[in-house]
């Protein structure tokens, strides 16, 4: 293979993505939660293609924007943030073919901004969240962010004893025999002050003139070309022949780390120097600053100098200095609130509109997805991207045969900006949008939103389940990476026991084995199979018959319910009976009690709560999942933080805090194990109540439940 090609296009939620073209702040609240929806599957597409497989659909700045726009729309509904938001995730599940290591502290990644005005809104986000005025002084590093692949590194005893790949932060790939060949990474660290354990963090990358020499080889072996050095760099660290990573030109810079005893200073740069004493490689452009306007001069001289760099960056990273104000800070979700990356703008491209394709979604949506002439975006060769939906092409007037912008955004399908007018053929007309389903003929309509009275801007099929795209869409999302990630079950095979009445619906995978061996015609025997490929197919589906619960409700493919609401509906509920029968009572009474725990539940809101009633409101959905759990036993989740006296328990905070910021204080509670309710219920466990609590602090006392002072709270936490 030449180069590499985005031959398809991300999967997605199709009707979240119809609403892609509009403006963030034109969107309503509906329009809204179907456009974040759209987003979070969208982004776990590409992550998945990125972490997992080292084969990217699209580029850096693409990617980009699509988390930038999640983030605005976040910002402008606050109260639609998703538990599956891609603010709250990171990188992927690991691939398979190595060893498993869970991350004894998350590896997690940074949040993004774009602009000088970005970088001031970060920097009065960490005044506000402290209590900060802006007379106290902030000390921060900058350092360029490399493009590559990040690793931890943990020392026992100053010995490199394993080096493990980020994965989706929680659990990562077991690398060490790969990294171990590494040159520029300490196999054995002798110094008296080097903790015990520790693990050193970082990015392992490839120098362009590295790049240049390996795919010379690689081209004169008739092997694999390298798209880019990042992919480049994370294929050969995934090499399961050792010796194959050995001969190839990998390097390693460190910025962080994870578990360590105790750390050798009290600030980022004070760690940064004695990582650099106890040998481990920093890059030479990091820098330490106490000013805004400075920190955004490093920006720009960064950007000045990256086209003589040697190897790939894509932005410049801001870390608060001061480690006792980064422990206060704390986390949310995927990313740290102390340390933030400026990104480079984005590349951009033209090439030829050839044709536009429909694609129907698992929800019935069209999506309308640009073919187009191959052109080189960032190193990445694309052909397709996404257009959204009809009114944007209308907007944007796109037509076939145009000459059109792309703008490129991370290693994702880049963004079509609009026509190059002067270009247009003559013979281009305005593209008519279908108004029939391509997958199944039945009529294709633009429903009215009952909340806005106006025209949703998505255009869905009318088949329901007679529709095979949103079948077949539906299993694909079943057996998904991250629902039931049944290996051996991908798209096309799904597709193709689709086609042969193999496979019409969930259960059904649990009973193939079984209607195999009555079979007269048996899967071994078909062509591409054989009897060692259909057993292992068969042992993989055994081997998910004990599925965790976060992942079996994830599976089930609800509106509004992506991987992290799964899972926060799974530590809520707990058991799949007790989830079943909450789901069940709220889907009969949408003023009742269930409903009402159900809308409590914190990160889950209005819109997913509908959507999971809705869900459960409908026969066949009960009917599958009944007819599922005779197959499968969903698996509660491992319970977070024992230790914590609050860990389970719900809580609800009001009125005025006086020694932390109610962010500060929801962020505590949520990572000692306790849910934190945005209203009191009579499930609620303790309300903290400050100066100024009102109703409730007066629910708390009619409902009897636990009201603690700030004081009492933090006592109790210890």
């Amino acid at each position: 293979m030449a180069k590499k090609t985005a031959n398809k296009p991300p999967k997605k939620s199709a009707e979240q993505d119809a609403l892609a073209g509009k403006s963030a702040d034109k969107l309503t609240e509906t329009e809204a939660a179907k456009e974040l929806e759209r987003l979070a599957a969208e982004i776990a597409h590409h992550d998945a293609l990125y972490y997992q497989k080292d084969d990217p659909e699209i580029s850096d700045a693409d990617y980009d924007q699509l988390r930038q726009r999640n983030e605005a729309i976040e910002a402008r509904f606050p109260g639609l943030v998703r538990e599956d938001s891609p603010a709250k995730r990171v990188g992927a599940a690991p691939a398979d073919g190595f060893a498993k290591v869970t991350h004894a502290v998350p590896m997690l990644s940074l949040g993004n901004v774009f602009d000088d005005e970005g970088v001031r809104d970060f920097v009065d986000r960490i005044r506000r969240f402290l209590g900060l005025d802006a007379d106290t002084p902030l000390a921060f590093t900058t350092e360029p962010k490399i493009d590559g692949l990040s690793i931890g590194l943990r020392y026992e005893g100053g010995k490199l004893v394993q080096a493990a790949t980020r994965g989706d932060g929680y659990v990562g790939e077991n690398v060490t025999a790969n990294v171990l060949t590494i040159g520029d990474i300490p196999k054995q660290v002798i110094a008296r002050d080097f903790p015990d354990p520790c693990e050193v963090r970082g990015e392992i990358y490839m120098s362009h003139s590295a790049f240049a020499a390996l795919n010379k080889e690689q081209d004169k072996a008739g092997a694999k070309i390298f798209a880019n050095p990042r992919n480049a760099a994370a294929g050969s660290l995934r090499q399961l022949d050792s010796r194959v990573t050995a001969s190839r030109p990998l390097q390693f810079f460190a910025y962080a780390w994870g578990e360590v005893a105790s750390l050798p200073a009290d600030t980022q740069w004070g760690v940064y120097e004695a990582f650099a004493k106890w040998g481990f490689p920093l890059n030479p452009l990091a820098k330490f600053t106490d000013s805004l306007d400075e920190m955004l001069g490093i920006y720009r001289e960064i950007e000045e100098g990256r086209a003589g760099l040697d190897y790939d960056i894509d932005g410049v990273v801001y870390k608060l200095d001061r480690l006792d104000l980064q422990r206060r800070l704390g986390f949310v979700s995927r990313s740290p609130r102390w340390a933030i990356a400026h990104k480079f703008p984005a590349e951009k491209a033209t090439t030829i509109l050839r044709g536009i394709e429909i694609q129907v979604g698992r929800t019935g949506a069209l999506t309308p997805v640009a073919k187009l002439e191959p052109v080189t975006v960032g190193g990445v060769v694309v052909q397709n991207a996404t257009l959204h939906n009809e009114d944007e092409i209308a907007r944007k007037d796109v037509r076939i045969g145009d000459t059109v912008i792309l703008q490129r955004a991370g290693d994702v399908i880049p963004q079509v900006l609009g026509p190059v007018l002067d270009k247009r053929p003559k013979s281009a007309k305005p593209y008519a949008f279908p108004t029939v389903c391509p997958a199944c003929g039945s009529h294709a309509v633009r429903e009215i939103n009952p909340n806005t009275g106006r025209e949703d801007a998505v255009r869905r099929c009318t088949g329901g389940l007679i529709c095979p795209a949103q079948r077949v869409e539906r299993l694909k999302h079943f057996v998904s990476r991250n629902a039931f990630d049944i290996e051996g079950l991908g798209e096309k095979n799904i597709q193709a026991f689709y086609d042969e009445g193999l496979i019409q619906s969930p259960p059904d995978i649990f009973t193939l084995a079984a209607r195999d061996a009555a079979a007269d015609e048996k899967l071994e025997n078909r062509e591409g199979w054989g009897p060692t490929s259909a057993q292992k197919l068969f042992d993989a589906i055994a081997a998910r018959r004990n599925v965790s619960l976060d992942r079996f409700i994830y599976a089930l493919g609800i509106r509004h319910v992506g991987e992290i609401t799964g899972r926060l509906l799974a530590r809520s509920y707990g058991t799949i009976e007790k989830f079943l029968t909450a789901t069940s009572e709220a889907a009969k009474d949408r003023e009742g009690d269930a409903f009402k725990d159900l809308d409590n539940i914190d990160g889950i809101g209005p819109t997913a709560a509908s959507a999971i009633a809705d869900f459960f409101a409908e026969p066949h959905n009960t009917q599958v999942i009944h007819d599922l759990l005779e197959e499968v036993t969903p698996q509660p989740l491992a319970a977070v933080d024992n230790a914590s006296p609050v860990s389970g328990k719900t809580v609800v905070f009001t009125g005025t805090l006086e020694h932390m910021t109610r962010a500060e204080a929801k962020a505590q509670a949520e990572r000692l194990g306790a849910k934190v309710a945005g209203s009191v219920s009579k499930n609620t466990d303790y309300v903290v109540a400050g100066p100024g609590a009102g109703s409730k602090l007066k629910n708390a006392k009619d409902l009897g439940v636990d009201v603690l002072t700030e004081d009492e709270w933090l006592k109790l936490i210890g």
